[in-house]
């Protein structure tokens, strides 16, 4: 895969990310979205490749734009699929809050997992806890093992977990273990890649999200040396039918980050507002300033992009 396309699509994070920050702490979560949509889609038409769309916006009878199986880019010999999220953090982009984020990953034909809009049972770590996780054992187990993997105690570790009402167990015994928890609205995507963020004070990410972004932070931490493991998790009959008719035979299968993002991956990622891993979009008179990331799972190479936009220009 082209090394150069990292840079190609960082500016269609970019065009996604300058169009929700917008509507930053304007109380609308369809038009946040909207926006963004419309901005990565116009952008990635500018690309020179042949792209399909693996996770995105939702199934075809569902999002106009961006949908599951949509061809993106200009066309060209380069055929690529795309996880991507226009706006991770709807929710937090619409209430002026930390850590909403624009994201794509990329990677050649066959190599991410197609995930159904279902949810996933999830676990990431950093590169120093890379092999110390599983799903099978108890989050106290697995505490341990981080911790043994990382020369520390279970008292030095910070679990990041989605507040829901789902996670009231799990935070319960993450807290008798003896470990710190960082509860968060939204946004488990930039909380996995909090993971391997030194700087960031988060060692483990627990709990259940969406499956479409569990695939999109193991592209991310396959980037960055990390771990992700994920376990579908179904709410009806419906859903298994749905995994059923897009490939996926063992219900019950955990997925390590090979499963769910193989081969040669890239990950580009645009801060839309404030946030522990990227720094949100600022505007001034004529222009605006983003922060962004792109990585490459083949070298491992990490470049944060600061960039100022001039409107007029």
């Amino acid at each position: 895969m082209n090394r150069n396309f990292a840079l190609e699509f960082v500016r269609v994070t970019e065009a996604a990310a300058l169009s929700s920050a917008r509507l930053m702490g304007r109380g609308d979560e369809k038009q946040a979205d909207q926006a963004a949509v419309d901005a990565m889609r116009n952008a990635l038409n500018s690309v020179e490749f042949d792209g399909r769309v693996v996770i995105g916006e939702g199934e075809r009878d569902e999002a106009p734009m961006l949908y599951i199986g949509e061809k993106v880019g200009k066309g060209g010999s380069a055929r690529l699929e795309l996880a991507l999220d226009p706006l991770e953090g709807t929710t937090i982009c619409a209430k002026g809050l930390n850590n909403s984020i624009s994201v794509i990953a990329i990677a050649e034909e066959g190599n991410f997992l197609h995930a159904p809009d279902c949810y996933m049972e999830k676990i990431a770590v950093g590169p120093e806890a890379k092999g110390a996780i599983d799903l099978n054992r108890s989050p106290t187990e697995n505490l341990k093992e981080i911790a043994r993997a990382k020369k520390c105690s279970v008292s030095d570790l910070t679990a990041i977990i989605l507040d829901r009402p789902r996670h009231e167990e799990l935070i319960k015994e993450v807290r008798m273990a003896g470990a710190r928890i960082w509860l968060i609205g939204d946004g488990d995507v930039s909380a996995a890649i909090a993971t391997t963020e030194p700087t960031s004070g988060v060692d483990v990410l627990f709990g259940t999200g969406g499956a479409p972004e569990g695939v999109i932070a193991a592209a991310a931490l396959r980037c960055r040396g990390g771990d992700f493991i994920g376990r579908l998790v179904f709410k009806d009959d419906a859903e298994r039918a749905r995994a059923n008719r897009m490939g996926i035979s063992d219900l019950r299968k955990i997925y390590g980050i090979q499963d769910l993002a193989k081969g040669n991956v890239m990950f580009c990622a645009t801060g839309v507002t404030q946030g522990t891993f990227l720094n949100g979009i600022r505007f001034f008179k004529g222009g605006a300033e983003s922060h962004s990331v792109v990585m490459r799972s083949e070298t491992g190479t990490i470049r944060y992009i600061h960039t100022q936009h001039h409107f007029n220009r």
